[in-house]
């Protein structure tokens, strides 16, 4: 009598009040999530990302088809939790990630090859506050380049990295060859910011410079990957005189020394040649034959885009003319097209009104 009492337990589920298809739905993820199990560990990163994209994406594919509300998503939750008791992913609001994660991008191969390849909540992260898809493609791949924890990303995002990627003024494409010009062009931003430093608007050059190097870490940071520091004032002899470069560095990727020249106030056109006799003593005293040319950055507290393209024009150095800020100016609009967790929920919620599931 044991036997059969036990035997009827499983026919008092309420299936009756899931939609058409669930049960279909649980047992598929089910066989799924134990495949992703037996091919690798669940903590890899590419596998679980791929495995929660798709999910989202048979969770969008429900809702679409069958118009599914979000009494489903917590169905669901309870169902994956109680078979799979180790993993703790399938929290209604991790569903609801993974069905943005899978309505943010529609192409598995892009999802296999790119973005698995950051850890999940980067990719949370990247859906909340990056609403374009080529920038979050491009934070992706920085994020890759780079090995950006979850802060530093979101630090990258705040300060609108994507789009001072470039704006620098510069003569590298006349100065140098490609795809060294490419290189170096990418190695450029306007404005950088060096909110980090804790100065006033009126600090002086020489405090700049100083704290600068009290941060060395998070200058190296906001300069971006392949900087490597050489020195601060560092010594040049010509003629019998002394030189004294602000800041020196080497680039590993580009192969070259890159000179740094602080100024305080707006560009100066006579800044230009100064760089250009830093740059041709740095390249006589210090650079070895398998060296690149070296590079100029001329960095100003403002600069004027006409006066800076007059002063580079005819020079055969390659300089690049971008501006700082002490304080950091979030753009203006973060909010991502994709909704919020809130709005997330109360769109799911909606059509619970006209159904109940």
């Amino acid at each position: 009598m044991q036997t059969k009492k036990s035997l009827k337990t499983p026919t008092k589920l309420r299936l009756t009040t899931l939609p058409d298809g669930y049960v279909d739905l649980l047992t598929d993820l089910k066989a799924r999530i134990r495949s992703a199990q037996v091919k690798a560990a669940i903590s890899v990163n590419r596998e679980l990302v791929s495995l929660y994209w798709r999910i989202g994406r048979e969770i969008l594919k429900r809702q679409d088809q069958e118009g599914w509300g979000a009494k489903i998503i917590e169905r669901l939750s309870k169902d994956l939790s109680k078979s799979f008791p180790n993993m703790k992913g399938f929290t209604p609001r991790n569903l609801l990630f993974m069905r943005a994660f899978a309505d943010a991008w529609h192409d598995e191969e892009f999802v296999k090859q790119l973005a698995s390849q950051i850890p999940w909540f980067h990719n949370v992260r990247l859906i909340q506050l990056v609403k374009d898809h080529a920038e979050r493609e491009w934070y992706i791949r920085q994020t890759i380049e780079s090995g950006w924890s979850r802060n530093i990303l979101v630090m990258q995002i705040e300060s609108d990295l994507y789009n001072r990627q470039e704006k620098a003024t510069s003569n590298f494409n006349l100065t140098l060859p490609p795809p060294q010009s490419d290189l170096a062009e990418n190695t450029l931003k306007d404005p950088y910011i060096f909110d980090f430093l804790g100065l006033g608007k009126d600090a002086a050059e020489r405090e700049v410079e100083r704290e600068l190097l009290v941060h060395i870490r998070q200058f190296l940071l906001e300069l971006g990957v392949g900087f490597a520091f050489v020195g601060s004032q560092y010594h040049l002899e010509v003629g019998d005189a002394d030189y004294y470069v602000d800041l020196l560095f080497y680039h590993l990727k580009l192969r070259a020394y890159v000179v740094i020249d602080l100024k305080i106030g707006k560009f100066m056109p006579e800044y230009a040649g100064k760089m250009n006799f830093y740059l041709s003593a740095v390249d006589d005293l210090l650079r070895h034959p398998d060296d690149q040319p070296s590079i100029g950055m001329i960095l100003c507290k403002t600069r004027n885009e006409v006066v800076a393209e007059y002063a580079l024009r005819d020079l055969k150095k390659p300089i690049g003319i971008a501006g700082y800020q002490l304080t950091r100016m979030l753009p203006k609009d973060l909010k991502t097209s994709l909704p919020t967790i809130e709005e997330l929920e109360a769109e799911l919620v909606e059509p619970d009104a006209k159904k109940e599931n």
